[in-house]
């Protein structure tokens, strides 16, 4: 089984390795257009964090248990259990584990998988990995700036990327517009 290896993952992207367009962990949000662009990706107070030394402990305290088993050890949640299936304001969903604001509202549709689905992503916030837990490759992508585990991406999404971003929904938090 291969693991996710946060510092190798960071010096290959430095690199040009793995991800071209992301060369460290703390990555500001997307250039790309997104409603939300004036979100605080991290919430007060929390801006100081060094997302590359926090220990598992750290991360037990800070996450529940479904969540840990998600973001840091890689699982998945059951299909059709999280409520932001049914999200459908205006907004941002942002990762659970440092609020870097991910995929706005926009680039949401239900895909009848059971788990929140987006076509596109704010760029520069996630890194890709393969995976080889179910036998076949899979393209898994985590959080850049903390590393939590988010989803994996598949060819069968919409126009215009036909990308289907199927992530775990306790993985994500929905920041709504205020407006």
């Amino acid at each position: 089984m291969i693991k996710f290896d946060r510092r190798w993952f960071l010096t290959a992207s430095a690199a040009g390795l793995v991800l071209p367009t992301a060369s460290c962990a703390r990555v500001q949000p997307s250039s790309k257009e997104s409603p939300m662009s004036d979100i605080k990706p991290v919430p007060l107070g929390e801006s100081d964090v060094d997302w590359d030394a926090m220990t598992e402990r750290e991360w037990r305290e800070r996450l529940t248990d479904a969540e840990f088993r998600v973001m840091r050890k890689e699982g998945t949640e059951r299909s059709g259990s999280s409520p932001l299936n049914d999200e459908k304001r205006k907004g941002v969903f942002v990762c659970r584990g440092c609020y870097l604001p991910i995929f706005p509202s926009e680039y949401k549709y239900n895909s009848g998988t059971g788990w929140p689905s987006f076509f596109d992503y704010n760029e520069g916030t996630l890194g890709f990995k393969t995976d080889y837990k179910l036998i076949y490759p899979r393209k898994e992508y985590h959080c850049i700036r903390c590393g939590s585990h988010q989803g994996h991406v598949f060819k069968d999404g919409p126009e215009p990327t036909g990308l289907r971003y199927c992530n775990n929904g306790v993985a994500l938090a929905f920041v709504p517009d205020e407006a």
